[in-house]
């Protein structure tokens, strides 16, 4: 295929041009939004975060200055504080020993430690950073004293900032990890909320149930599941602590399928099968949704998710091995390049 020549410089391009193409753009927005410059600069001592200055102060810390973030005006701190004076979030994915060293080298090698920690005030009044863990361990193996931190009244900041966290991508099982230590953290706190409430919190219902997978089996294959997991599971009408315990079953019926799969792949493989597809083509056979469109119906499951688990442990169960060809995992291939 011939590749295209580029536009040149301000030249706009031509009928032809797909309205995908201009949907894709980053155009501004045509209306402002947000405060004005002077309406930006607080005092540090104004009533809505004197508590937070108060706090920095008793834990050997210095407030720098606080203004109001640009979008919403929602009031910031600024501070230096303590290296030990501040915590990742409990709920937080877990810490990549890798990704600190080279961090810590990456910033002492430029001399300069730029980014501030987004920091709120967790529980029993602890300082809790949502999305710098890794900084806050290199900056320790650094041997840092102390940390410049916007600090945040609004400690709901904390099941927020998943969505911004792009300093290391999140995979599936980081995700999902992080999402139900969330959701137990906020079970503790608001357990008699609907979960329905905090789905922009938790992003995707599926990670909920496979978050509470990986807890107990780190090495599942959530990325097999995920496209089934995506048209049944929906966020609950029940309280968050009622519907932890639900996807508790939840997560044990595909734990229980999962075993079975793996029966099925090794039984494959004795036949003589060897692809690295075999466990997508088996669940994606076992999948009683599968067939179902849901640009037609919707956000409506096809079916609710333990009656869905029902039926692909069934079909687990039965799974004949004698019916798999070599051409059916070569259309599996195809489909995982696409």
């Amino acid at each position: 295929m011939a590749s295209r020549k580029p536009l040149a410089a301000g030249k706009r391009p031509g009928k032809k041009t797909s309205t995908r193409r201009v949907r894709g753009k980053l155009a501004p927005n045509a209306r402002a939004r947000g405060l004005e410059a002077s309406d930006i600069p607080i005092a540090s001592d104004a009533e809505e975060i004197s508590a937070l200055s108060a706090l920095v102060r008793s834990v050997g810390g210095a407030v720098i200055g606080a203004y109001r973030e640009p979008l919403a005006g929602r009031p910031l701190l600024l501070a230096s504080l303590p290296l030990n004076s501040v915590q990742p979030t409990p709920f937080q994915r877990d810490l990549s020993p890798t990704h600190v060293k080279r961090l810590a080298e990456k910033i002492d090698e430029a001399q300069a430690f730029l980014d501030p920690l987004i920091v709120v005030r967790g529980l029993d009044g602890k300082l809790w950073t949502p999305n710098g863990r890794h900084r806050l361990a290199a900056a320790k193996v650094l041997g840092l004293r102390q940390i410049t931190a916007l600090i945040s009244p609004d400690e709901n900041l904390a099941y927020r900032l998943l969505a911004l966290n792009t300093e290391k991508a999140h995979n599936l099982r980081d995700r999902s990890l992080e999402v139900i230590r969330m959701a137990r953290s906020l079970a503790k706190r608001r357990g008699g909320a609907k979960e329905l409430e905090f789905a922009a919190e938790f992003e995707a219902p599926a990670l909920l149930t496979l978050g509470i997978v990986y807890e107990q089996a780190s090495r599942f294959a959530g990325g097999a599941y995920s496209p089934f997991l995506k048209k049944v599971d929906r966020f609950s009408e029940r309280t968050l602590t009622a519907s932890l315990r639900e996807r508790e079953g939840y997560a044990a019926r595909l734990l229980e399928i999962d075993a079975q799969v793996k029966k099925t792949i090794a039984a494959l493989t004795a036949r003589g099968f060897k692809s690295p597809y075999l466990r997508n083509y088996v669940v994606a056979r076992i999948n009683p949704v599968r067939f179902h469109d849901m640009k037609k119906t919707g956000a409506k499951p096809p079916m609710p998710i333990g009656q869905a688990l029902m039926r692909m442990a069934a079909a687990a169960k039965s799974f004949d091995v004698a019916s798999v060809s070599n051409k059916d995992l070569a259309w599996v291939a195809v489909g995982a390049g696409d």
